[in-house]
């Protein structure tokens, strides 16, 4: 039986858009992270069609079999895809979503381009640093789980994230991922398998991809100005790569990882060449 996503399909009104893009959310967001910036981009380029999915366990998306890994939601993004009956020319990810696109290029499936990773370094990681730029999803995730619920209240939610150590802003974000029923709010997400899939981020080694692109397809990074999880390694690796001309690395100054809130206008700038390029 094909794995069935939930998914958002955004295009400029009154478009027949003949190209097609998948835009990937990270952990523990969903499509609607990203739906004004996908708008920006169709309104800008009505040739394409953007599809956002809620990654297995996100948002409307179903749990599915496990196990849960990068893998396992690139393999979901390929049956989405000949659900719908696409052959996505782009791809971009942001941080798990970026390590997604990446897994989902390495099987070249017929159409692909493009594969843009957002602020996800593509080796493993020992476990996401945090400082006080910058609270890792591990972080998150440790809060979460003592976090009894259903909530009352959002605002309950919030109280509870602030006074376990996360900052305003994670904690109003958190509430986006609440459903409410007759005993209160619950996760949208399912943080059992979250947490499988924060794991999987965390030991995925993805360097091969890069070293080894499939033919015909580019791979443009983009590194966060801000962003804690780069090592200089990371970025002498990827400098070394770019000789290739189908790797290349981007610095988004002015951003941390949230590069679409933080920056919209440079990340608009750097994925527009992709979007402006005839087919």
């Amino acid at each position: 039986m094909a794995r069935v996503l939930a998914h958002h399909e955004v295009q400029a009104e009154g478009a027949r858009p003949g190209r097609n893009a998948l835009l990937l959310h990270g952990i523990l967001g969903s499509q609607m992270n990203l739906r004004s910036f996908a708008r920006r981009l169709v309104d800008a380029y009505p040739q394409w069609r953007i599809v956002l999915p809620d990654l297995r366990a996100h948002g409307d998306s179903p749990t599915l079999a496990p196990l849960h890994t990068v893998e396992a939601c690139a393999t979901d993004l390929r049956e989405l895809a000949q659900s719908l009956g696409l052959e996505p020319e782009l791809i971009c990810g942001h941080s798990f979503g970026g390590k997604v696109a990446l897994a989902y290029a390495a099987a070249a499936p017929s159409g692909l381009r493009q594969v843009w990773v957002l602020d996800a370094p593509p080796g493993r990681r020992v476990r996401e640093r945090s400082d006080a730029l910058e609270q890792s999803a591990a972080d998150v995730v440790a809060a979460l789980r003592q976090v009894p619920v259903p909530v009352k209240s959002r605002k309950d939610l919030i109280d509870r994230l602030l006074a376990l150590g996360l900052s305003r802003p994670i904690a109003l974000w958190m509430t986006t991922n609440l459903t409410g029923g007759e005993e209160g709010f619950r996760w949208k997400f399912d943080l059992d398998a979250v947490e499988q899939m924060l794991g999987s981020y965390l030991t995925t080694d993805l360097w091969s991809v890069l070293e080894r692109p499939p033919a015909g397809v580019r791979i443009d990074l983009v590194r966060a100005e801000r962003s804690a999880g780069w090592q200089p390694e990371d970025i002498e690796r990827l400098g070394r790569l770019e000789q290739s001309g189908q790797v290349r690395l981007h610095l988004l100054r002015n951003a941390g990882h949230w590069v679409h809130v933080d920056n919209p206008d440079g990340l608009f700038e750097l994925l527009a060449h992709s979007f402006a390029t005839a087919a």
